[in-house]
């Protein structure tokens, strides 16, 4: 099994429980003070600081919390996944850039919502007490509250992904992460369009790291795209808190998906839980009797083991 170990700090360690919260299990091996399950991938946190991912997603979860200090799964260390040349430069936060992040890609219902964003210093300077930073660490209510003020300032694209569509992709071969390479290029590109034909300067594009640099062109180059050489782009993880542009990508992004969850959930008549969870287990089991196995698949990403646990 592939498995990537941190280190965190008291604080650190907190976070990491609150992020991974809505998929926490009763059961702890000894030692341990937190642990979870997400699809792919299975969270332990031991009071020695050591935070141990398990699964095929392992990766890509570890990468969250700035890297990895050991791992297995190819069988040799992995260093830390902000190590390449496509890493922003420690002055990235006074270039004028296209932020772009994701969000869904967890939650077994609701789709994926990619947002690229792009404010000049002056809207920057207005959008300073909105207090742009990962949506992650806000609330709901505050993310409904801040995005509209936001879409007014900044310019943006958004593209969606629903459950349908990523079903049909997923079964025919793609992976989460050239799912997300296609709507990040995709809202990237639609904002380079809108600033030119604004007239408006960008100094190139910072994504929030969710593969290694080499893996994302070469998805893009499997579904026939490239990457435009003339422009300059970085990734990093956390790059929520490099660049204000990618927070606000974080922000609408989240918006969105928050919509799109209330859409959901008033045309099936049930609250929709977020996450991955015990709780989305039940809404889940719910929708199946009450709506049938093809109301459930249009609305959940189906290979999630959450719909055998469903389906029971």
């Amino acid at each position: 099994m592939s498995q990537q170990v941190i280190k965190a700090g008291p604080q650190q360690l907190e976070k990491i429980k609150n992020y991974y919260k809505k998929g926490a299990v009763s059961k702890l091996p000894p030692g341990a003070v937190f642990a979870a399950k997400t699809d792919g991938c299975h969270i332990t946190a031991y009071k020695s600081g050591k935070v141990l991912f398990q699964g095929a997603a392992s990766y890509q979860e570890a990468s969250r919390w700035g890297g990895t200090g050991s791992g297995s799964g190819k069988g040799k260390s992995k260093t830390s996944v902000d190590q390449h040349k496509y890493a922003p430069p420690k002055d990235i936060s006074q270039s004028q850039l296209i932020g772009s992040d994701e969000t869904g890609t967890g939650d077994y219902f609701g789709p994926m919502t990619v947002v690229a964003a792009h404010l000049s210093t002056a809207q920057l300077l207005e959008a300073e007490s909105l207090g742009l930073r990962d949506s992650k660490t806000i609330t709901d209510p505050d993310i409904k509250r801040i995005a509209p003020k936001l879409l007014k300032l900044c310019t943006y694209s958004l593209t969606v992904l629903r459950n349908e569509k990523y079903n049909k992709l997923q079964a025919e071969g793609m992976n989460q992460g050239q799912m997300k390479a296609m709507l990040h290029h995709e809202a990237i590109k639609n904002v380079i369009g809108k600033l030119r034909d604004q007239g408006d300067a960008f100094d190139g594009v910072l994504i929030d790291q969710f593969v290694k640099p080499e893996s994302y062109f070469a998805y893009l180059a499997k579904s026939g795209k490239k990457w435009p050489s003339e422009i300059p782009i970085y990734f990093a993880t956390k790059a929520e808190s490099l660049h204000p542009s990618v927070a606000a990508g974080s922000i609408l992004a989240r918006y969105a998906f928050l919509q799109e969850m209330d859409k959901l959930s008033a045309s099936l008549g049930v609250p929709i839980p977020k996450g991955a969870g015990p709780r989305v287990d039940e809404a889940a089991g719910e929708i199946y009797r009450s709506h049938g196995r093809e109301a459930l698949y249009r609305s959940v990403k189906w290979h999630f083991s959450n719909t055998q646990r469903a389906a029971k």
